[in-house]
């Protein structure tokens, strides 16, 4: 003899309630969309913003301070570029090839190099783009996977609005 047993009160499916699966998906695609980086990094510059006010104490003697110039057109693009009392005239591409050149031969390989200081002058309208190209073309280069650094603090003097 055997035994019947009876499924009355079962249903066969049981419902699932997707609300909460659904919430998560979009607090996941939420927390993604706010952590996502897309722009990468530019370089790592070794910049010294300018201050509110100037601090008390004597510059160093020995440090080699050039002060470069940067003039910008109605534009934004850099009109004029110089060191001191050297301008940089030609082809836009040239003149940071003859800057480079020029901060190359002043500062070398010496003791130089270590102590030498770039203060940048740029126009309060200059596009950023010319500011890195002069950062890039003072700081050194890389030839035959070397990195050859020539100047390692640079200044920004603050902008003067015209």
């Amino acid at each position: 003899m055997s035994v019947k047993i009876k499924r009355e009160g079962l249903a066969d499916k049981i419902p699932i309630d997707m609300t909460p699966m659904i919430d998560i998906v979009f607090q996941l695609l939420t927390f993604f969309i706010m952590t996502l980086k897309i722009a990468s990094l530019e370089g790592d510059f070794n910049i010294k913003m300018p201050l509110a006010a100037p601090r008390a104490g004597e510059p160093d003697p020995n440090a080699l301070v050039l002060n470069l110039h940067m003039t910008a057109n109605a534009s934004g693009d850099c009109a004029n570029l110089r060191v001191d009392d050297q301008s940089f005239n030609g082809p836009e591409d040239q003149r940071w090839i003859q800057l480079h050149n020029y901060v190359a031969s002043v500062v070398g390989e010496g003791s130089l190099a270590a102590s030498a200081e770039v203060k940048i002058h740029a126009d309060y309208d200059l596009k950023y783009e010319n500011v890195i190209k002069a950062i890039t073309a003072v700081s050194g280069k890389i030839e035959d996977g070397q990195i050859i650094k020539l100047v390692e603090k640079i200044q920004f003097a603050p902008p003067v609005p015209q």
